[in-house]
């Protein structure tokens, strides 16, 4: 059927009306659709019948205007200048990064300074404390050994007193 659709397209001239796409002398038609998917058929028109048809030229490019000396210079200029300052852009971020990253360092050491500081003053605190302590306790040993001692004169004093009596 292909071959019939072939040799009678080389007749007719207009395109079929399932055609899906044309162009010059080809044209494209789809078939049936399969289970397997999509069928076309390629159908080939007579070369002789294009001949007095003008065939559609590609479009030509436009004009290329000529560039100055001084136009290209301008431009080279420009892209120093956008070149220029993009690389200042990027140094004054640079340059906020690093000032950031200085003030969050000195933040830093001034918090384990102070942290420090207030270490050290507790243990301080803490060891004058335990001397007071320390001190009010071995006074108070020295107080009452000094009362037994005391105690012990007396008792001595006293058994002295009652053996001075007694014989």
């Amino acid at each position: 059927m292909s071959m019939l659709s072939l040799l009678c397209s080389c007749f007719y001239t207009q395109p079929h009306p399932n055609s899906l796409y044309q162009y010059g002398d080809l044209e494209v038609k789809g078939l049936n659709k399969r289970e397997s998917g999509q069928s076309f058929e390629l159908i080939l028109k007579d070369p002789n019948q294009f001949r007095d048809k003008a065939q559609p030229q590609p479009l030509p490019s436009p004009p290329k205007k000529e560039v100055s000396l001084e136009e290209l210079q301008k431009r080279l200029e420009a892209a120093e200048e956008r070149r220029k300052s993009q690389e200042a852009l990027v140094l004054k971020q640079l340059a906020e990064k690093r000032e950031h990253e200085q003030e969050v360092l000195h933040k830093l050491r001034e918090e384990n300074n102070n942290f420090s500081r207030k270490t050290e003053e507790k243990l301080m605190q803490k060891m004058e404390v335990n001397k007071e302590n320390r001190e009010a306790h071995l006074k108070a040993l020295k107080q009452r050994l000094h009362m037994k001692a005391i105690h012990a004169a007396e008792v001595r004093r006293n058994k002295e007193l009652m053996a001075d009596l007694s014989g």
